[in-house]
This record gives structure tokens, C-alpha cells and sequence, in this order.
């Protein structure tokens, strides 16, 4: 997996990118990419990685993205957002981290399309330096490889779209 830090880069360059995210439903959307990789807890109870509540199972998929769409619209107005817009932004923001993990080069892959495949993918192209599972190890040189990967392929892609979104609103303002 990416870093949890990583996993930011993605709502953070459609937020703030996009002028009409308000900052709670920004705020909504990092607690969504960040929040399928709380299904490492299940090691401690037991839950084996492969197993569809285990990791990068159900929590990464399509579908819990979904419902993390629906909860953002339902509190919509405390977002500061109207519905749609809260079930588009959580709903991306959630998937980019099922995304993300499937260009990693390690573990079992992810099961984006559960419960309608048991099947866990892998993007064609694994670019990502997976993450390890131990802070000692993230503090060590595994780790400095990890934050180049992510440098290269995850948070300069994400500048260049915030870029992009930058120049487009600065191109229609009056």
C-alpha cells in the first residue's frame, strides 16, 4: 500500500483543486481515502490477509466506497455541500485508495469489485513501492524507497492535476 499520507494526494488535488469542495467535505474526503486501511486491525483479531475482510478485501472494494458516498450524502448539510456532490467526492476519494493499492508491487492484491468478484486485482502497470506494515521498517531504508516511489508516482501526478484545475480557474476568471 501506499502510505496513509499518499492516499491524501488524490482528494486533496480534486479539493482543492475544484472550487466547489467546501473544507468539512474536504476534510470528509481525506477521512475516506484514508479509512480502508483500518482493516489491518483485523490481523489482530485473527482475520487472515486473503479473507474478504481481511486486507485490502471489502474495505477497498467498489462497493464500500459507494456507502461511504451515501453516510457523505446523508449528512450533506453539515458537509456544507448539496447531496450529489458529497456522494461523488467521499465515493472518489474512497476508490483512489483501491486504485492506488493496485499499483503497488506487493501483496494479494485488492478486491475493488467485492462481493461481485471474490477475484483481487492488480493494475497492468506496478509501479508503487508497497509500503511496509511496520513503522520500524517505514523509518528505515525501505521506507526512503517508499517515499520516492510515492514522490514520483503518486503526490507529482497529483500536482500536476491540482496544476491544471489552477490554470483552468484562473483562465475563467473575469
Amino acid at each position: 500500500m501506499p502510505t496513509i499520507i499518499s492516499h491524501a494526494a488524490v482528494p486533496l488535488a480534486l479539493g482543492l483543486g475544484c472550487n466547489i469542495v467546501s473544507r468539512r467535505l474536504l476534510f470528509a474526503g481525506l477521512a475516506a481515502c484514508a479509512l480502508p486501511d483500518l482493516d489491518v486491525l483485523a490481523f489482530r483479531l485473527g482475520v487472515a490477509y486473503s479473507d474478504q475482510l481481511g486486507h485490502r478485501g471489502f474495505s477497498h472494494s467498489l462497493l464500500f466506497a459507494a456507502l461511504l458516498g451515501v453516510l457523505a450524502a446523508l449528512f450533506a448539510c453539515r458537509l456544507k455541500t448539496r447531496r450529489l456532490a458529497a456522494f461523488v467526492f467521499v465515493s472518489v476519494a474512497a476508490a483512489s485508495h483501491g486504485l492506488l493499492d493496485m499499483l503497488t508491487n506487493g501483496g494479494l492484491g485488492v478486491a475493488y469489485l467485492w462481493p461481485f468478484s471474490d477475484q483481487r486485482f492488480f493494475l497492468s502497470e506496478q509501479v508503487i513501492q508497497v509500503a511496509p506494515l511496520s513503522l520500524r521498517r517505514l523509518f528505515g531504508p525501505a521506507g526512503l524507497a517508499v517515499a520516492r516511489s510515492e514522490l514520483l508516482w503518486v503526490w507529482l501526478p497529483a500536482c500536476c492535476v491540482l496544476s491544471v484545475f489552477l490554470l483552468a480557474r484562473g483562465r475563467n476568471a473575469p
